[in-house]
């Protein structure tokens, strides 16, 4: 067993959890339950880990985390096509008029010509 990643909360690990699981890769909470000690115990050692049973899907594991985990301020800013309004990177609806951002590939979309229901490549 491997652990690959450290959650600020359960509801976060629970989801990477499900999405490692989603793509074939056995995964583990440890210390769902630990973040009533927190104070007693230092709060950064109570988060919930995310572990893999299989040390050779490490890698895989880690790649899919950083996919679903990355932020989405990363990159520039846009301008809506309908209204010219400017946007900031991390929305992907236009307040003013409510059009989604057409342009933006999310961390779970796959590249083209991959199957879309997955993030193996």
């Amino acid at each position: 067993m491997k652990r690959v990643y450290s959650a600020a909360d359960v509801a976060a690990a629970g989801f990477i959890q499900g999405v490692l699981e989603s793509e074939g890769i056995r995964a583990y909470v440890k210390h769902a339950l630990l973040c009533g000690a927190a104070g007693e115990l230092p709060p950064t050692e109570c988060w919930p880990e995310i572990w893999i049973m299989e040390d050779g899907d490490e890698g895989r594991a880690r790649e899919i985390i950083d996919a679903v985990t990355m932020t989405v301020t990363d990159g520039k800013g846009w301008t809506c096509q309908r209204c010219s309004e400017p946007m900031e990177a991390q929305f992907t609806q236009c307040w003013n008029c409510g059009a989604q951002r057409p342009d933006r590939e999310w961390p779970s979309s796959p590249p083209p010509g991959k199957d879309p229901g997955s993030l193996k490549g």
